[in-house]
């Protein structure tokens, strides 16, 4: 598998992104990765680090796109950026297969869209985030941003590629797929999630659950979540928000508890580690940007070496189990049954 990192997309970039594809090809052995960005840089990075091999390749892209820039005018007038150049090369060569990226979220979904397209049949692609849940599963949430304003029929689009990737890539043989919602009664919500309701009930391709409320998300009663990209991102932001001051308030705790919180923390080192690592969503990759005709994941702006190994780890998961070919499969039986 071959696949494109954005070099210059991100907080920490090029450092992190260049020792997290160094570590991509040491730990897997049929990747090879280009990076995208300025060559001398790049060059630099992996010198220091003292990689030698044959598996990472440069792409030369003297411009970068900011988080400052408009991403729409950015991609028009940045053509030699790393994060233009790196979706260019994948929409024009079939020898490369991912695209990876950390750089502006709107920079990347608008370079996708517009530079690589969509799969025919899609109305609008998604972004859609995985997040561990209590469960000790996994649970995807569709839309997270891509697109704030929906219509129904796109949220119902949204249900059936989550379901097909949960399917595809994990082997969740039936998701169970629930509308994010005020209320969990069927008569809850705004004109759109009674529309999109009335919609998902009807429909045989997915197992649909009914409406879910917010705070359910990652009770691990659901798999797929579906929302309209407004309401997705809230609830994502939230959720991280929400995970970050309890883990810090912890802290806090545990170091202004004197000497017996100190001891008891030491007691509860490899629980707390644990409990760390379980609420880790960096472990589990970035975001696929579904609906797109080749795999394009947006990892989080802060992202380190580990996390681009994460992603690349899940960029080969999806590419195995021909993940954008089940997605436009699911998509095409849509068509088949509005024909019908």
């Amino acid at each position: 598998m071959k696949i494109i990192i954005d070099a210059f997309g991100g907080d920490n970039a090029p450092k992190e992104i260049v020792k997290g594809a160094v570590t991509s090809v040491n730990l897997i052995d049929d990747v090879t990765i280009a990076l995208t960005g300025r060559k001398d840089v790049i060059e630099k990075e992996l010198a220091e680090i003292g990689y030698k091999g044959d598996r990472i390749e440069i792409i030369d892209a003297p411009e970068v796109i900011t988080c400052e820039d408009s991403p729409t005018l950015a991609i028009r007038q940045k053509k030699n950026s790393s994060l233009v150049v790196g979706l260019d090369t994948l929409s024009a060569d079939d020898s490369y297969d991912a695209f990876i990226s950390c750089g502006s979220t709107g920079a990347v979904l608008a370079g996708a869209l517009f530079r690589v397209g969509r799969i025919p049949g899609v109305l609008r692609p998604a972004l859609c985030p995985m997040l561990p849940n209590s469960k000790g599963g996994r649970t995807l949430i569709i839309d997270s941003g891509a697109n704030v304003d929906c219509k129904p029929e796109y949220l119902v689009q949204f249900a059936v590629m989550g379901s097909a990737y949960l399917k595809a890539t994990y082997g969740v043989e039936n998701p169970r797929v629930a509308l994010m919602n005020v209320g969990t009664e069927d008569e809850k919500g705004n004109d759109l999630t009674h529309a999109v309701f009335e919609e998902l009930k009807q429909m045989p391709q997915i197992n649909f659950v009914g409406n879910m409320e917010a705070r359910e998300m990652l009770s691990g009663d659901y798999d797929v979540v579906v929302c309209d990209g407004f309401v997705g991102n809230v609830a994502l932001k939230s959720t991280e928000g929400a995970v970050g001051f309890i883990l810090n308030a912890l802290k806090s705790t545990i170091k202004n508890g004197g000497l017996m919180g100190k001891l008891g923390a030491l007691l509860m080192k490899k629980n707390f580690k644990k409990m760390a690592l379980d609420l880790d969503y960096t472990q589990l990759g970035g975001s696929p940007f579904l609906g797109v005709k080749k795999l394009v994941i947006k990892s989080h702006g802060s992202s380190k070496a580990k996390t681009i190994y994460s992603c690349v780890r899940q960029a080969y998961k999806l590419y195995q189990n021909k993940t954008m070919e089940k997605i436009k499969e699911s998509i095409d039986s849509l068509g088949e049954d509005s024909e019908k």
